[in-house]
């Protein structure tokens, strides 16, 4: 009878073959000197970087594991233990690993109710601790105290550049803590403290901290409810500050004043890239102050103002200034009742603007009109690359006046139409536009109700599209007819690369057709065909063609009842390094 002491290296590598990450950097560690050996030469544990054992919930005794394999560990740098509960002394096991440990980088401890206590544990390692650059605490009850605790370390600590605190609950306490900490400390790069309750108390005090401090170029606030007089704050201190690039500000109850605060600051700052403004509630007086900031400002290059709610009026100011704004790359303006009056003065900037790259309109029910505004511009832009108008109720006579702009627009290769109701006409006309278009990549024509008919159509432009990679139908109520077409499409089409399909009522017996236009298809590589009642019949078809396909990497088959035997099929045809959802 043998024993792991006395089994040939061989056969234990074999063994080792068949373990998965954690059991192997857990629970094989420690059971005999001999197995430690032959666990330090095993070639896939010496290549091991990266371990994610999230939502497994190994407590604090699986922490304990953990943390004595990272002892002598000497590859790992990313370890994900988010959702495991391993509570303070959890902390405990890991933070005492950290004293030694001199290869990990990146640490996710996020959702583990390690309180306080425990983020003492962690933060007293970071003191000596010479190699993390990345710690994610995000939801762990820490409150004022455990933020303190951190905070103390981030004087003496000199590798750690990102930190997240977020879902805490430190309120202003623990944000003048933190501010304390930035005054001093010369490596922390990016900051994040949403939903934190710091008010504008504790904005005051991170803005102040940011006149001094030189290292942080990303700062996310979001969700503190810092209104106006926070805004205020932030605001005076960016007309000073000279490092920070990043700035999240969204869902906090700014208005147009505090909006006129920032729009203030933007136009001395010479640093800052990225303001994210969504959810708040400047009003279209709010988007006009900002816009005057714009037309003078050389360094903003992405501005998000979702879902706040400026209208036709805002949106005409937003497209005053890009007229003459020259950095703007990205603009989301989604979720602001915007209609076809706005449109039209945004398509009418777009036709002098140079510069913006990514236009987010989804959610603002501009209509066909709107639509045709939209389109009339596209036809002499040489810039946007990237257009979203999901959701713009614009109907079939709409996606005729994008696809009619598709035929001789050279430069979008990015198009989000989901939720327009375009219908089988619809789809008619999209699929025309792609017939002559020689750019365009990625379509999203989901839940537009384009039934078989409509899939017909697309699959017909797919036939000869030389430039589509990924199209997206989910929930169009193709059926099988109109599945079959698709695959019918996917037999000739040379450039897809990522295909849609989920909640579409395809069933077992199309499920076959799919699977015949696998076996000759040599692009696709991901097939997503959740919700389709394919059950194990329809499965069997698709691992039956991957045995000869070569190209399918990813396989998504969730809620179609395939059953455990089936699931073991296709995983076996998909591969050991392949990967697969057979739920």
């Amino acid at each position: 009878m043998h024993t792991f002491s006395t089994l040939p290296v061989e056969l234990v590598y074999r063994i080792m073959d068949h373990q998965n990450g954690r059991t192997l950097f857990c629970s094989m560690q420690n059971i005999c000197r001999r197995l430690n050996q032959i666990l330090s030469t095993y070639q896939r544990y010496q290549t091991l970087t990266t371990l994610n054992l999230q939502d497994n919930q190994i407590g604090d005794e699986g922490a304990q594991n953990i943390a004595d394999a990272l002892r002598t560990n000497t590859t790992l740098t990313t370890l994900d233990l988010n959702g495991n509960e391993i509570g303070a002394d959890g902390a405990q096991h890991i933070a005492n690993a950290l004293r030694t440990n001199t290869t990990l980088t990146t640490l996710n401890l996020s959702w583990n109710r390690i309180r306080a206590e425990g983020a003492q544990h962690i933060a007293d390692a970071l003191r000596t601790n010479t190699t993390l650059t990345t710690l994610d605490l995000y939801q762990n009850g820490i409150g004022a105290e455990g933020s303190r605790h951190i905070t103390h370390a981030l004087r003496t600590n000199t590798t750690l550049t990102t930190l997240n605190l977020s879902w805490n609950r430190i309120r202003a306490e623990g944000a003048q803590d933190i501010a304390d900490a930035l005054r001093t400390n010369t490596t922390l790069t990016a900051l994040d403290l949403h939903t934190n309750e710091i008010g504008a108390k504790g904005a005051q005090h991170i803005a102040d901290a940011l006149r001094m401090n030189t290292t942080l170029t990303a700062l996310d606030l979001h969700h503190n409810v810092i209104r106006d007089e926070g805004a205020q704050n932030i605001a005076d201190a960016l007309r000073t500050n000279t490092t920070l690039t990043t700035l999240h500000l969204n869902e906090n109850k700014i208005g147009a004043e505090g909006a006129q605060h920032i729009a203030d600051a933007l136009r001395t700052n010479t640093t800052l890239t990225t303001l994210d403004l969504y959810q708040n509630v400047i009003g279209a007086k709010g988007a006009q102050h900002i816009a005057n900031a714009l037309r003078t400002n050389t360094t903003l290059t992405t501005l998000n103002l979702i879902w706040n709610e400026i209208g036709d009026e805002g949106a005409q100011n937003i497209a005053d200034a890009l007229r003459t704004n020259t950095t703007l790359t990205t603009l989301n303006l989604s979720w602001n009742r915007i209609r076809a009056e706005g449109a039209q003065h945004i398509a009418d900037a777009l036709r002098t603007n140079a510069t913006l790259t990514t236009l987010d309109l989804h959610t603002n029910e501009i209509g066909a009109e709107g639509a045709q505004h939209i389109a009339d511009a596209l036809r002499t832009n040489t810039t946007l690359t990237a257009l979203d108008l999901d959701n713009s109720v614009i109907g079939a006579e709409g996606a005729q006046h994008i696809a009619n702009a598709l035929q001789t627009n050279t430069t979008l290769t990015t198009l989000h139409l989901s939720r327009n109701v375009i219908g089988a006409e619809g789809a008619q006309h999209i699929a025309d536009g792609l017939r002559t278009n020689t750019t365009l990549t990625t379509l999203h024509l989901s839940r537009n109700k384009i039934g078989a008919a409509g899939a017909e159509h697309i699959a017909d432009g797919l036939r000869t599209s030389t430039t589509l990679t990924t199209l997206d139908l989910e929930g169009n109520k193709i059926g099988g007819a109109g599945a079959q077409h698709i695959a019918d499409g996917l037999r000739t089409n040379r450039t897809l690369t990522t295909l849609h399909l989920s909640w579409n009522e395809i069933g077992a017996e199309v499920a076959q057709h799919i699977a015949n236009a696998l076996r000759t298809n040599t692009t696709l590589t991901t097939l997503d065909l959740r919700a389709n009642a394919i059950g194990a019949e329809g499965a069997q078809h698709i691992a039956d063609a991957l045995r000869t396909n070569t190209t399918l990497t990813t396989l998504n088959l969730y809620d179609n009842k395939i059953g455990d035997e089936v699931a073991q099929h296709i995983a076996d045809a998909l591969g050991r390094n392949i990967s697969a959802k057979v739920v």
